[in-house]
This record gives structure tokens, sequence and C-alpha cells, in this order.
């Protein structure tokens, strides 16, 4: 593993650097990743450089527009990811390549929860991701299925992965119980737009082996 700082995160870059070979993009909220990274080699034995991006600032960097709090201890979401995803695309991945040997077979974008809705958002922002994994991903976040089905993709990704736990709908709170509708609406829009798509319900709730879903999406994208 090689450990960066860059623009204020930490980068954790696992792989054989040496070979062509894809890159994977995590953002997540906190930790080095080294489990996905673990999971992920017992699902294949395809090559891929994974690069997980830490210390997101959760609420602001990985929601596309703001969203007031869930719940009265919650913080609200204020819409940073367009400038998250400059900074991104701009100077975090051009200096993750430049640990790279050879030039990428191809990036991908992954994440979970609020991350997974940023991936998909990313879509509609930047060419720079062929493929998208959304580990329970945000689908409910307000607006975001109009949005996605209204607008075009900036360059429409090869495989998209969904998945979500089977029971993230039996929640009290309105709006998270909307997410496997939304997900699977969004999912249709993209399986009618003739895009290699699929969507997988896993055992638990939303914070049950997020690890794992995030590998086994990985693999799939693979």
């Amino acid at each position: 593993m090689k450990e960066m700082i860059v623009e204020g995160k930490h980068v954790y870059l696992y792989g054989d650097r040496d070979e062509v070979a894809p890159l994977v993009i995590i953002n997540t909220f906190q930790g080095n990743g080294s489990s996905i990274y673990s999971a992920l080699c017992s699902m294949t034995d395809k090559k891929v450089n994974l690069a997980v991006i830490s210390d997101i600032n959760w609420d602001d960097e990985m929601s596309p527009w703001e969203c007031p709090p869930l719940s009265k201890n919650d913080s609200p979401c204020t819409g940073g990811a367009d400038e998250y995803l400059v900074n991104l695309t701009g100077t975090i991945i051009p200096t993750i390549k430049k640990e790279l040997a050879v030039e990428p077979e191809y990036i991908a974008i992954a994440g979970y929860s609020l991350a997974g809705l940023f991936a998909i958002y990313s879509l509609y922002k930047t060419d720079i991701f062929s493929r998208v994994v959304s580990a329970s991903g945000s689908m409910w976040f307000p607006d975001f299925v109009e949005y996605a089905s209204k607008n075009d993709f900036v360059r429409k990704p090869d495989r998209v992965y969904f998945s979500l736990g089977d029971k993230e709908v039996h929640t009290r709170n309105a709006l998270l119980s909307t997410v496997e509708d939304k997900t699977n609406e969004i999912y249709g829009h993209y399986k009618d737009s003739s895009i290699d798509t699929f969507f997988e319900l896993n055992p638990g709730n939303h914070f049950k082996d997020a690890d794992i879903r995030l590998a086994k999406g990985i693999a799939w994208i693979l």
C-alpha cells in the first residue's frame, strides 16, 4: 500500500502499480479501505489498482445540492459535490496516476451511501469515469431521480452496478424509505438507455457488510 496526502485527503493506493490495470477510485468517510481491497482480492483475480480517498467532508463533498437534516440530530447536506469533483479530477486523480508506471486501462468510481450517490452524479459532470459502483447509494436524495432522468451523461458509462440491503426500506423516515423504489427507477432508466447495469439486493440494513458490498460491486464492473 502507498499512502499519500493530496488536497488535505489521505489517499491509500493498493495493487500492482507496474502493470496495465483499471484504476478504481473510492471516496470514504474514514479508514484506509484495506478490508475492501482484501475482500475484492478474495472475489476476483483480475488486476486492479484501488485508490481509497479518506477524510471526505461527507455531508458537503458527497452531496450534489442542499438537503435539510434527516432528523433533529442530523446535519444538513450542503451541496459541495461540484467543487470536490473539480479537486478530484483536476488534482487528486492526476496525483494518483503519477504513482502508476503506466496509464490505467480505464478509471472507475465506487462509493457507499452518499458516496454512491456522488459516484452516479459524477457521470453527469465529467467524462473521466467509464464504470461506476453505487453500493447502498443514497438515491432517496431529493430530486435526484428527476435529475438523473432529465440530464445527459458527459460520457455514457460502460457498466453501472447498484446494490441495497433488503431491509433498507424498513425505516420510519419517509424519505429514506423510498430508497429501493428510487434506485429501481434509475436502474430501469439506465437499462432502457442500453447501459450494462445490474441491481442487487443484499441481506441486511444499510450498515451491514459495507466493505463486502463495495467489493462485490467492484468485482462486477471489472
